[in-house]
């Protein structure tokens, strides 16, 4: 396939490129642009860092397990680009020397990438932006003061003129579709078709898994999946919207779903990753189901002409199997407005971006000290993400206090059998998961249990 992008200001136009061939083996093997390093190739440790700039603004991405294609029509600043056409140095490069920011360097370009993306946006919550990023050697504190310092020193001209030089001129592509609508044509010829949105999932079959994807498509380009409708009675997320955008909608809505999405997957990650490609992977450990189950969302289904709706409950059916048919996908998610009564639970052995061991949302409604409902969902404890519906049962209808928390006890082996694995064993899931709903009623009494905001 062709396609046409910016390099570190220049246009590279590319003919017969490998839909799978990823950007960064196409610096380092093509380009001798070797600044950009590969150290997980997974999108895990953000050494490989680039910016990525289009008409949505410039945010870092992972080059490990970002493919070609999804490049086409937008503006790519590798570290080579982040200094100045004559050599000058940007600000977060002078300020990473002048506060001792590297020992070995090898994150160093990683470092420097999503830092000069934070200083352009604006973005002071290093903490943040900087998470998806590991040093080994210097340790942060030294890389956080650079980032602080550098905060109010102007963008250099050279990085705004990425914004200036793309005017969509390159168009759709026949691998890249503009509208859901030349997607369902696609799909509908090409039912076997792999389809790749933010590829944080699909990149691993090809880097780790040494899997060749043909025939394949990218829904980057489909903008109207990438829309939010915000009315009096819910909200529909297409399903190409990123992740850092839904956990914007929800900080305002639902801030415990808005706060659990912060911890999966770096900024990296969560720029590219979507909604859509979070559910249709089926994943048993996704993060997003379970809150969006919670809610009572549903999703929108389409192939070709023909769309559909399904509870997202219903749409898991058993590990690996989703109620999905040959051509169809995700269009779009529909959660319903309500009270804020959501709280999210992520368990993992790191704080940021790593895989739940258990993952729990619960939505539980109390009229005058009674449960009238409850929507208990868990990931990490089923070969699907799954409904605690046993637990809900004994719930409603009784009184909201801790002699109703202590006689579930009994239910919850009836909704899960959950397995031993690395990250946890199967006692491990059967234990907090009960006492999550211990800590939902906590909280909704006014007892603080968060760990985090504990003070000496």
């Amino acid at each position: 396939m062709d396609i046409t992008f910016l390099l570190n200001g220049e246009t590279v136009e590319l003919g017969g490129v490998s839909p799978t061939y990823t950007f960064l083996e196409f610096l380092r093997e093509y380009r001798g642009l070797n600044g950009t390093k590969e150290g997980c190739n997974e999108g895990d440790c953000g050494a490989c860092s680039v910016m990525v700039t289009d008409g949505d603004g410039a945010r870092a991405i992972n080059s490990c397990i970002l493919f070609l294609p999804q490049l086409h029509g937008k503006a790519v600043r590798t570290v080579e680009g982040i200094s100045g056409p004559n050599g000058e140095l940007h600000p977060v490069q002078q300020a990473m020397i002048d506060h001792h920011g590297a020992q070995c360097g090898f994150c160093t370009p990683g470092f420097v990438v999503s830092m000069a993306v934070a200083h352009l946006n604006g973005d002071t919550d290093f903490d943040t932006a900087l998470a998806g990023n590991l040093c080994r050697c210097t340790g942060y504190a030294p890389i956080i003061r650079a980032a602080e310092a550098a905060a109010d020193v102007p963008v250099p001209d050279w990085i705004k003129d990425d914004l200036t030089i793309l005017d969509g001129r390159h168009g759709a592509h026949p691998l890249v579709p503009d509208s859901s609508d030349a997607l369902a044509a696609i799909l509908l010829d090409n039912p076997d078709t792999t389809v790749i949105a933010g590829a944080t999932d699909v990149g691993l079959w090809v880097t780790k898994g040494l899997r060749e994807l043909s025939p394949v498509v990218f829904l980057g380009g489909c903008e109207d999946l990438k829309n939010i409708e915000v009315s009096a009675t819910e909200f529909r997320i297409g399903a190409g919207v990123n992740i850092n955008e839904l956990g914007a909608l929800m900080d305002e809505y639902h801030p415990s779903f808005g706060d659990m999405i912060r911890r999966y997957g770096s900024l990296q990650v969560r720029a590219a990753a979507t909604i859509g490609g979070n559910i249709a992977n089926g994943s048993p450990i996704g993060d997003g189901p379970p809150a969006l189950i919670a809610l009572g969302a549903t999703l929108h289904l389409r192939r070709g002409d023909v769309r559909r709706e399904v509870l997202l409950e219903d749409y898991f059916i058993a590990y690996g199997k989703q109620d999905r048919a040959k051509g169809e996908f995700v269009e779009a998610v529909r959660i319903p407005r309500q009270e804020d009564r959501l709280k999210c639970y992520k368990l993992s052995k790191r704080f940021d971006q790593d895989i739940s061991a258990v993952c729990g949302c619960f939505n539980i409604t109390v009229v005058n000290g009674v449960v009238t409902q409850a929507r208990i969902a868990f990931g990490g404890m089923a070969a699907t993400p799954k409904r605690a519906g046993h637990v809900e049962a004994a719930l409603v209808g009784q009184p909201w206090n801790s002699e109703t928390v202590a006689a579930t006890r009994g239910a919850w082996d009836k909704d899960f059998t959950p397995m031993s694995d690395m990250r946890a064993s199967a006692a491990y899931r059967i234990v907090t998961a009960r006492n999550l709903l211990t800590r939902y009623f906590m909280e909704d009494s006014g007892i603080a249990t968060n760990v985090l905001e504990v003070e000496a």
